[in-house]
């Protein structure tokens, strides 16, 4: 995990993804983490459900990239209608535009990772206010940061006793 870092909103490509290219883009982002990787049908999967808008001339946006990201860590621990909830709950929420409330989601993210991982010494609660709907969202990332934790904690296990080194 060291080193992990999540694009930020403005990091982004805005210039129009294809469906190949930002499939490509989001598995890349999220390779270290150790999830399955999305696929094309995937993506069109959640458009169809609405949970990501539809692409303009058949291109993704940074919005759409930075959803689709999100979206397929979040779907690690819990069901995209929660997700879908937890998406439309922050888009009403004023004071998270769709930048803000991508940038929280990484920083929580690797805050939570680097802690998980002893990277480092104390957790970091980030922003001074409090509300359900940003305890909804630490919480989701928490849990995506534990399986990740668990998930390569097996990994290295299933490793030792292949190798007889238990």
């Amino acid at each position: 995990m060291r080193g992990f870092r999540l694009p930020r909103y403005h990091e982004i490509p805005d210039v129009g993804l294809y469906l190949e290219q930002a499939t490509k883009y989001v598995n890349q982002c999220i390779s270290a983490l150790g999830f399955e990787n999305v696929t094309g049908s995937m993506i069109r999967n959640y458009v169809k459900q609405g949970l990501i808008a539809n692409p303009i001339q058949k291109q993704y946006s940074a919005d759409q990239i930075a959803h689709m990201i999100a979206l397929v860590l979040l779907k690690q621990v819990t069901n995209l209608e929660y997700v879908s909830n937890l998406f439309q709950i922050l888009k009403t929420h004023e004071k998270y535009t769709p930048q803000v409330a991508y940038d929280y989601f990484c920083e929580e993210l690797e805050n939570n990772l680097y802690f998980r991982f002893g990277l480092k010494d104390s957790f970091e609660y980030l922003g001074g206010t409090s509300s359900l709907e940003k305890e909804m969202l630490r919480s989701a990332v928490t849990a995506v940061s534990h399986i990740v934790y668990l998930n390569r904690g097996f990994r290295i296990l299933s490793e030792r006793q292949s190798n007889g080194t238990e």
